[in-house]
């Protein structure tokens, strides 16, 4: 049996690891816990500092060494004081700009005690989470009746980005801002639907269409060698 923490950025995250990832890989006997960062007194997620991240990480590594932690981030509007940020804007390529913050991230963490770079591995999501919703985007659009009429238009989007993972971070243009722009009717919301449209696509959905995300599945999946 192995525990992991995953620590999430916010809410919606959070529930996606509760609803959706753990009860996949319980069957694996790895049994994942989502956990939120306090941000300010009584109140969880968003606007993360590195070091509020960093702190959290580590206490988290502490409090039982018998535990994996990993992340679930978002790529945008993350902290600029994370390790390695400014030398990741030399990549045009997303994968290789979050693989360069990822194992930055991990080395600080591991700086603080060697031990602990066997039980972290974290992940961040290019560009958001919304972009994942863009992996089926009918499936998306059944979820209401009146989003029926912008599958065209969001499929558009999609069929413009490499993957959906590409759909990039500009202010009008990460994928949560294009799901605005369009979901109206009523408007999208990203805790009442985001988990809502990934049930609705399905895990292997994002695993085909998704390679950063599906790499990270996978590591997790492989967890059960931990005790081996």
């Amino acid at each position: 049996m192995i525990r992991v923490y995953v620590i999430c950025e916010g809410q919606t995250e959070e529930t996606f690891v509760r609803d959706v990832l753990a009860p996949i890989l319980a069957h694996r006997q790895i049994f994942l816990t989502a956990r939120g960062i306090n941000t300010s007194k009584g109140h969880k997620g968003g606007a993360l500092t590195y070091e509020r991240v960093k702190r959290f990480v580590i206490n988290s590594l502490k409090e039982d060494q018998n535990t994996v932690i990993t992340t679930f981030f978002d790529l945008y509007a993350l902290d600029n004081h994370f390790p390695d940020f400014q030398q990741s804007y030399k990549f045009t390529d997303i994968y290789q700009k979050v693989a360069l913050l990822e194992q930055a991230f991990k080395a600080d963490i591991a700086e603080n005690n060697p031990s602990f770079i066997e039980r972290f591995f974290p992940y961040i999501q290019p560009y958001e989470f919304e972009g994942l919703l863009f992996s089926a985007i009918e499936k998306l659009t059944e979820l209401e009746a009146d989003w029926k009429k912008t599958t065209a238009d969001l499929q558009a989007i999609r069929n413009n980005a490499q993957t959906p993972e590409h759909i990039n971070d500009g202010f009008d243009s990460k994928p949560s801002a294009r799901l605005k722009q369009h979901l109206r009717n009523p408007k999208y919301d990203k805790v009442l639907h985001g988990v809502m449209a990934i049930e609705n696509i399905g895990i292997d959905k994002l695993l085909n269409e998704c390679p950063h995300f599906a790499e990270w599945y996978r590591q997790l999946n492989q967890l059960n060698q931990f005790n081996q």
